[in-house]
């Protein structure tokens, strides 16, 4: 009877999954940056004068 369990370290068998999560995570961070600034430069253009939309 062969019974041999999943030999792979865990770093290597959750690495994807972190990875993942990490490029997530800081994609997430990308578009509320991107958000916030775009949000920023039509307040400022609102607030002195020139309308855009």
């Amino acid at each position: 009877m062969n019974t041999i369990n999943d030999t792979r370290s865990t770093l290597d068998k959750y690495m994807p999954w972190m990875l993942a999560l990490l490029g997530a995570f800081l994609t997430g961070k990308a578009l509320k940056r991107m958000f916030w600034m775009a949000f920023g430069m039509y307040w400022a253009l609102h607030a002195s004068g020139i309308h855009v939309l």
